[in-house]
Protein backbone atom coordinates (compact mmCIF):
# COMPACT_ATOMS: atom_id res chain seq x y z
CA UNK A 1 0.00 0.00 0.00
CA UNK A 2 2.66 2.20 1.32
CA UNK A 3 4.84 1.75 -2.08
CA UNK A 4 1.08 2.38 -3.91
CA UNK A 5 0.81 5.55 -2.58
CA UNK A 6 4.19 7.21 -2.89
CA UNK A 7 3.90 6.14 -6.79
CA UNK A 8 0.83 8.02 -6.89
CA UNK A 9 2.16 10.67 -5.30
CA UNK A 10 5.40 10.97 -7.68
CA UNK A 11 2.81 10.46 -10.73
CA UNK A 12 1.32 13.38 -10.09
CA UNK A 13 4.06 15.91 -9.05
CA UNK A 14 3.18 16.19 -5.65
CA UNK A 15 5.95 13.96 -3.22
CA UNK A 16 6.68 16.97 -0.81
CA UNK A 17 2.20 17.05 -0.02
CA UNK A 18 2.21 13.33 0.48
CA UNK A 19 5.75 13.15 2.41
CA UNK A 20 6.12 12.68 6.20
CA UNK A 21 7.72 15.85 6.95
CA UNK A 22 5.63 17.82 9.32
CA UNK A 23 4.65 21.33 8.82
CA UNK A 24 6.99 24.08 10.32
CA UNK A 25 6.07 24.60 14.14
CA UNK A 26 4.10 28.00 15.04
CA UNK A 27 5.74 31.31 16.45
CA UNK A 28 6.40 31.12 19.83
CA UNK A 29 4.32 32.87 21.93
CA UNK A 30 5.34 36.30 24.05
CA UNK A 31 6.92 35.69 27.44
CA UNK A 32 4.68 35.46 30.25
CA UNK A 33 3.51 38.75 31.50
CA UNK A 34 4.68 40.80 27.93
CA UNK A 35 1.87 42.11 25.81
CA UNK A 36 0.86 41.81 22.00
CA UNK A 37 -0.16 44.87 20.99
CA UNK A 38 0.33 48.57 21.92
CA UNK A 39 -0.03 51.94 19.97
CA UNK A 40 1.57 55.20 20.13
CA UNK A 41 -0.35 58.12 19.18
CA UNK A 42 2.04 60.93 18.30
CA UNK A 43 0.85 64.30 19.15
CA UNK A 44 2.70 67.87 17.26
CA UNK A 45 5.87 69.23 19.26
CA UNK A 46 8.02 72.48 19.16
CA UNK A 47 5.36 74.50 17.23
CA UNK A 48 5.39 71.19 14.32
CA UNK A 49 2.26 69.94 12.62
CA UNK A 50 4.00 66.93 12.50
CA UNK A 51 1.03 63.64 14.07
CA UNK A 52 0.55 60.07 13.61
CA UNK A 53 -0.58 57.09 14.77
CA UNK A 54 2.01 53.70 15.87
CA UNK A 55 0.80 50.07 16.03
CA UNK A 56 3.36 48.21 18.28
CA UNK A 57 3.35 44.54 18.05
CA UNK A 58 6.15 42.14 20.19
CA UNK A 59 7.26 39.43 17.57
CA UNK A 60 9.82 37.44 17.53
CA UNK A 61 13.34 39.28 18.75
CA UNK A 62 11.38 42.62 19.44
CA UNK A 63 8.65 44.84 18.78
CA UNK A 64 7.48 45.44 15.43
CA UNK A 65 6.47 49.46 14.74
CA UNK A 66 4.25 50.32 11.97
CA UNK A 67 1.97 53.34 10.82
CA UNK A 68 1.58 56.60 9.67
CA UNK A 69 3.47 59.90 10.33
CA UNK A 70 1.74 63.03 8.44
CA UNK A 71 2.58 66.64 8.64
CA UNK A 72 6.43 66.30 7.52
CA UNK A 73 7.98 68.19 4.27
CA UNK A 74 7.72 66.13 1.26
CA UNK A 75 10.83 64.20 0.82
CA UNK A 76 12.10 65.08 4.60
CA UNK A 77 14.12 62.51 6.17
CA UNK A 78 13.71 62.38 10.63
CA UNK A 79 15.53 61.18 13.62
CA UNK A 80 12.86 58.73 15.11
CA UNK A 81 13.77 57.18 18.59
CA UNK A 82 12.28 55.61 21.77
CA UNK A 83 12.74 58.05 24.69
CA UNK A 84 13.11 57.28 28.19
CA UNK A 85 10.26 58.59 29.90
CA UNK A 86 6.13 58.47 28.86
CA UNK A 87 5.96 61.96 29.18
CA UNK A 88 5.10 64.18 26.09
CA UNK A 89 3.59 67.19 28.25
CA UNK A 90 6.26 69.56 27.39
CA UNK A 91 5.89 72.07 24.57
CA UNK A 92 9.13 71.08 23.08
CA UNK A 93 8.76 66.98 24.14
CA UNK A 94 11.83 67.46 26.53
CA UNK A 95 9.95 65.70 29.18
CA UNK A 96 10.25 62.48 27.33
CA UNK A 97 13.91 62.64 28.59
CA UNK A 98 16.85 61.24 26.21
CA UNK A 99 17.11 58.34 24.08
CA UNK A 100 15.96 54.49 26.30
CA UNK A 101 19.42 53.21 27.05
CA UNK A 102 18.58 50.60 29.64
CA UNK A 103 22.29 49.22 28.72
CA UNK A 104 24.12 52.51 29.31
CA UNK A 105 25.44 52.15 25.41
CA UNK A 106 26.93 54.79 23.00
CA UNK A 107 24.18 56.21 20.38
CA UNK A 108 24.31 54.25 17.39
CA UNK A 109 22.79 52.93 14.27
CA UNK A 110 20.27 50.58 15.08
CA UNK A 111 21.19 47.36 13.12
CA UNK A 112 25.11 47.80 14.12
CA UNK A 113 26.03 47.72 17.99
CA UNK A 114 26.64 49.36 20.11
CA UNK A 115 23.20 51.51 20.22
CA UNK A 116 20.40 52.49 22.34
CA UNK A 117 18.16 50.27 22.55
CA UNK A 118 15.79 53.14 21.47
CA UNK A 119 17.51 53.98 18.11
CA UNK A 120 15.53 53.71 15.52
CA UNK A 121 16.76 54.12 11.35
CA UNK A 122 15.60 57.76 10.45
CA UNK A 123 12.11 57.62 8.72
CA UNK A 124 11.58 59.57 5.43
CA UNK A 125 8.38 61.52 4.24
CA UNK A 126 6.77 60.81 0.50
CA UNK A 127 6.04 63.25 -1.50
CA UNK A 128 2.77 64.04 0.53
CA UNK A 129 5.03 64.04 3.49
CA UNK A 130 3.80 61.13 4.95
CA UNK A 131 6.17 58.93 6.30
CA UNK A 132 5.14 55.25 6.27
CA UNK A 133 6.82 53.47 8.97
CA UNK A 134 7.29 49.81 8.97
CA UNK A 135 10.16 48.68 11.42
CA UNK A 136 11.34 45.76 13.85
CA UNK A 137 13.29 47.18 16.79
CA UNK A 138 14.96 44.00 18.40
CA UNK A 139 16.48 44.05 21.45
CA UNK A 140 13.18 45.53 23.33
CA UNK A 141 10.10 43.95 24.66
CA UNK A 142 6.47 45.39 24.84
CA UNK A 143 5.35 44.64 28.43
CA UNK A 144 6.61 42.55 31.65
CA UNK A 145 8.55 45.42 33.71
CA UNK A 146 12.35 43.93 32.23
CA UNK A 147 14.97 46.86 31.89
CA UNK A 148 14.00 46.50 28.20
CA UNK A 149 10.75 46.80 28.50
CA UNK A 150 9.19 49.99 25.88
CA UNK A 151 5.86 50.15 27.48
CA UNK A 152 4.98 53.70 28.72
CA UNK A 153 7.86 55.14 27.20
CA UNK A 154 7.86 57.60 24.51
CA UNK A 155 8.21 57.56 20.84
CA UNK A 156 9.78 60.70 19.59
CA UNK A 157 10.24 62.15 15.99
CA UNK A 158 12.72 64.82 15.34
CA UNK A 159 13.26 68.05 12.90
CA UNK A 160 16.28 66.37 11.33
CA UNK A 161 17.98 63.15 10.51
CA UNK A 162 20.08 60.96 12.73
CA UNK A 163 23.69 60.89 12.01
CA UNK A 164 24.37 58.00 13.75
CA UNK A 165 26.96 59.33 15.23
CA UNK A 166 27.00 62.15 17.57
CA UNK A 167 27.11 61.76 20.75
CA UNK A 168 24.38 61.56 22.92
CA UNK A 169 21.65 61.30 20.19
CA UNK A 170 22.62 61.64 16.68
CA UNK A 171 22.32 65.58 16.25
CA UNK A 172 18.32 65.08 15.25
CA UNK A 173 17.37 68.16 16.28
CA UNK A 174 14.17 69.26 17.97
CA UNK A 175 11.30 66.98 18.81
CA UNK A 176 8.35 67.41 16.82
CA UNK A 177 6.30 64.84 17.80
CA UNK A 178 5.96 62.85 20.87
CA UNK A 179 3.37 59.69 21.70
CA UNK A 180 3.35 57.56 24.57
CA UNK A 181 3.64 53.77 24.12
CA UNK A 182 -0.02 52.27 25.79
CA UNK A 183 -0.43 49.42 25.85
CA UNK A 184 -3.71 47.58 25.00
CA UNK A 185 -3.82 44.42 24.92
Amino acid sequence: MRIAMIAACTAIGMVTACGTTPPPAPPAPPAPGTAHNAVANLAAASGSLVSGKLQLMAMGSGVHVAGEIGGLAPGSTHGFHIHEKGDCSAADASSAGGHFNPTASAHGRADIPPHHAGDIDNIVADASGVAHVNTHVVGIALGGGGSNDVAGRAIVVHAAPDDYTSQPAGNAGARIACGVITIVD
